[in-house]
């Protein structure tokens, strides 16, 4: 019976909008709802037509407006939480856009930056590039002025007297005691002379010894390890010299020395018997 009554009071609500649910008074609520429940009765044939809705249905159609009319007011607020957040994002939105713009624009100007940086640094190496070329050249023009004067003359002992040879091989010849060595060309301990520049020298040597039944004395002069010339003497007694003297064209870095001949012997003492020497006639 009381599930009977709850239905109809179901029945009730659903035939009522919520604002008409609203404008009715407790009474009007009651009567309304003896008329559709008498209604209910008579379409489903119950057996009492009369009987009335009790009090409960009324606590419990208040109880349903209550909650309609609370879920209408949690509605709005929820809606107006709603509109509330999506402004919010809006001008999160908007905000983040004009991040965007600015982050955009500091990139552009970044890459300015980065650009003008690369063409100093561009500049710089250049600048440094000329001033390294200036520099060679300055360089270079100060070598030149300084080995244009190239001059060398040296002798085969720095003291005493000695005879050098004969031995079964040519032998290079090194000579110790030098007079002049202008610009450095000419090494004491390896006894070459390297050319600093291209150019025309002209060369001289002197070698000397005491006459013997068997053997000379002799040496060649040696370009870049090829013999160019050779002075050579043999006399069965007393002191005997021969000497040479030879222009050439040399390019930087070659090496011009004298070597003993085979078989030969070579004399010197404190008179310098036995010598080489050399100069730059012009450049090239």
């Amino acid at each position: 019976m009381e599930m009977t009554m709850f239905f109809r009071a179901l029945l009730l609500i659903s035939s009522l909008s919520t604002s008409q649910l609203q404008a009715l008074t407790d009474n009007e609520i009651i009567s309304h709802s003896r008329k559709n429940g008498a209604q209910v009765e008579d379409t489903e044939n119950l057996p009492n037509p009369q009987q009335t809705i009790p009090q409960d249905i009324n606590a419990v159609l208040r109880e349903v407006i209550a909650s309609v009319a609370g879920l209408k007011v949690e509605t709005k607020y929820l809606q107006r939480d709603h509109e509330a957040n999506t402004k919010e994002l809006e001008l999160q939105k908007d905000e983040l856009d004009k991040l965007k713009q600015l982050y955009q624009v500091q990139t552009q100007e970044l890459d300015k930056v980065k650009q003008l940086h690369q063409a100093q640094i561009e500049d710089l190496i250049n600048i440094k590039s000329r001033a390294n070329i200036t520099e060679n050249q300055v360089e270079a023009l100060k070598k030149e002025g300084e080995v244009k004067r190239v001059a060398f003359s040296a002798s085969l002992l720095t003291s005493g007297s000695a005879t050098h040879g004969p031995f079964n091989t040519h032998i290079p010849l090194v000579f110790r005691h030098v007079t002049t060595n202008i610009a450095n060309a000419y090494n004491p301990n390896t006894g070459f002379f390297t050319a600093p520049l291209r150019g025309v020298y002209h060369f001289e040597f002197c070698v000397g010894a005491h006459g013997h039944g068997s053997h000379g004395s002799g040496a060649a002069l040696v370009k870049n390890g090829e013999n160019v010339l050779i002075a050579y003497e043999h006399q069965g007694n007393g002191f005997g010299s021969s000497g040479k003297g030879v222009t050439l064209l040399l390019e930087p870095g070659d090496v011009v020395f004298l070597r003993q001949w085979v078989n030969t012997r070579i004399y010197d003492d404190s008179d310098h018997h036995t010598t080489f020497s050399g100069h730059l006639i012009f450049t090239m």
